[in-house]
């Protein structure tokens, strides 16, 4: 990879390096530059917090495209949460073709990922929290996590999450939350709890069967006091307020979640009045936007460690005086937290949020040698070369992914059904152009713990109903009715969308094999990843396969796949999909 003296002023900037960049870099080659002076940062205060969220158990570097389509009602779109492309560009002072630009936007990505490789992954995550443990003192620093850690890969899916708990106590994770950490189920939650080295907190998960024992308890401690560089930090936990509904139920029966916003107030009060702590910290799986509206509605944080919503905020945001942060997602960053707290008050913090450029920061060959462990076992069938893709198989955008869209393709091609429901989900992996597409790779976008696809049948005004919920759950004005993801994917479909209508009036045009829908008439529909075919009838239990054995046999069959980029979905209300706020264009 060559880098070129622009390349590495964008690099400086990013890592922190002040001034005294221009004073070294004139006087030495720009690849002899050892970026561990890339690290610097201006240490404030007495103690560090390290941030991560929404690593989906990618331990390995990936690459990993930003939305290009980021919509949301019209109040929220162009704001912090609902940012991409040109307007995060704009909004956060992104030079063109950057590194920092390639880490945060979607633009140019295939060419800038050729030139600046793969993002994330342990080991060098690792390189970089020892240089800053190294520089703060062990004693002064505390690694939280926000959740979604032990999901999202094959080696996740084979261990059920205790590959990924190792790499977290590798990593030195002090405290985290949790959401699709629950899918393993209440009992294997438990048990990758006590493996886990960290404390596993959360203040909004309660008991609700009647003839348990945890009737109307907390099912985890709501809180952690921790002490760092002589203050305590009292960390309350706030896992996904709607995992209960995002995901099956039976994964959590006998637990009730919910935002409960009256007893996180109560432990801020509890930890401010009675425990005199110096720094109220809530490590947060709520989302973005969602913990937005937790600043204006409960007083007395200090800051929030924010996960869920996968968005990279190089700033923070300030509201009511609470400070947020996210992190991104995939182990793409790591959010640097210096904070000066003392006499129960913070009297000033820094912050930056640090890319993990793989192909820049070296990787810690202990962290290698444990990834390569974990794999090893299963290397046969992951590394496995299923085909090649003509364009970049990506995941995140608000309607459409090519990923998705070959994954409807393969469940179309061999269900023969008339609609196949792919769902919203953020997580996955981005392959390029002209790449090789790996067993590996398929995992890392359908390896969920329920991923059966059911085929059955829908009578069309059910279908239509239900992009209408599923759009009022994506569009909803008020963030806290937000339940989490984009729009469910849909095969053999195609419809108008005016987001800023009315609940039940947004989806119009609505097609289904290039006929306009007959809402009398009963379809074919394939669905996975949720309860949809609870609600058809005349299941197909002949027909029932997990979604990546189908989609890893399509493409083998394929060979070389040519997924088209143009979306199914009509944008009626906006000419663009990254608008600035208050314009519905870019």
């Amino acid at each position: 990879m060559e880098i070129s003296r622009r390349d590495f002023m964008h690099i400086a900037a990013i890592f922190g390096l002040s001034a005294a960049t221009s004073s070294f870099a004139s006087s030495q080659a720009i690849e002899k530059i050892s970026f561990k002076d890339l690290y610097s940062f201006k240490s404030t205060g007495n103690f560090t917090l390290l941030h991560m969220c929404d690593l989906h158990a990618h331990i390995k570097p990936l690459y990993w495209r930003e939305p290009s389509t980021l919509i949301s009602a019209p109040n929220l779109v162009g704001t912090p949460g609902f940012l991409c492309g040109e307007s995060f560009a704009k909004f956060y002072g992104l030079e063109p073709s950057s590194l920092d630009a390639y880490f945060d936007t979607y633009m140019d990505f295939n060419a800038l990922a050729r030139k600046f490789g793969k993002m994330g992954g342990i080991a060098h995550m690792k390189t970089l929290t020892n240089h800053i443990i190294k520089e703060r003192g062990k004693e002064n620093v505390l690694f939280l996590d926000s959740g979604d850690t032990w999901q999202g890969t094959g080696v996740a899916l084979k261990t059920r999450g205790e590959a990924i708990v190792k790499a977290q106590n590798y990593l030195g994770i002090d405290v985290m939350v949790g959401h699709w950490e629950f899918t393993y189920g209440k009992e294997r939650v438990r048990e990758l709890i006590d493996k886990l080295d960290a404390k596993f907190i959360s203040q909004n998960i309660v008991g609700d069967d009647p003839f348990a024992d945890e009737y109307e308890e907390l099912i985890f401690e709501p809180y952690t006091i921790e002490e760092r560089g002589g203050a305590k930090i009292g960390i309350i936990g706030q896992s996904f307020p709607f995992t209960s509904t995002a995901n099956p139920k039976e994964f959590t029966e006998g637990w009730s979640f919910g935002l409960r916003l009256e007893t996180l107030q109560e432990y801020v009060d509890e930890l401010r009045n009675e425990k005199k702590v110096d720094c109220v910290v809530v490590l947060s799986h709520d989302g973005f936007s969602v913990d937005q509206e937790v600043a204006r509605k409960v007083k007395g944080i200090d800051f929030i460690l924010s996960g869920h919503t996968h968005d990279p905020s190089p700033r923070p945001i300030t509201i009511d005086g609470t400070v947020i942060v996210i992190a991104g997602s995939h182990g793409k960053y790591i959010g640097r937290l210096d904070i000066d707290a003392k006499d129960g008050k913070v009297k000033g913090y820094e912050y930056k949020l640090i890319p993990i450029a793989s192909n820049l920061i070296p990787a810690d060959p202990e962290g290698e040698k444990l990834v390569d462990e974990l794999y090893e076992p299963f290397a046969r069938e992951f590394n496995e070369v299923l085909g090649k893709t003509k364009g970049m198989l990506y995941k995140r955008d608000t309607f459409f992914s090519t990923f998705d869209q070959l994954i409807n393709d393969a469940i179309m091609d061999e269900m023969k059904c008339d609609v196949s429901f792919t769902p919203g989900y953020r997580w996955g992996t981005t392959v390029l152009a002209g790449e090789d597409i790996l067993m590996d790779n398929v995992y890392e976008m359908c390896g969920i713990t329920y991923p059966n696809v059911y085929t059955f049948e829908l009578k069309g005004q059910k279908i239509a109903n239900l992009l209408e919920d599923i759009a009022d759950n994506v569009f909803n004005a008020n963030p806290l009715y937000q339940q989490g993801g984009d729009m469910s994917r849909l095969g053999g479909v195609t419809y108008s969308i005016a987001v800023s209508n009315p609940a039940g009036e947004r989806i119009s045009d609505l097609k289904i094999g290039a006929k306009a829908i007959d809402l009398d008439k009963t379809y074919i529909v394939s669905s996975w990843g949720g309860n949809l075919q609870k609600a058809g009838e005349n299941l197909q239990e002949k027909k029932i396969r997990p979604v990546y054995d189908v989609v890893r046999d399509y493409i083998k069959r394929q060979k070389v796949v040519d997924v088209s980029n143009k979306g199914n979905v009509k944008l009626v209300d906006y000419s663009c999909g990254c608008p600035p706020k208050g314009k519905r264009g870019c």
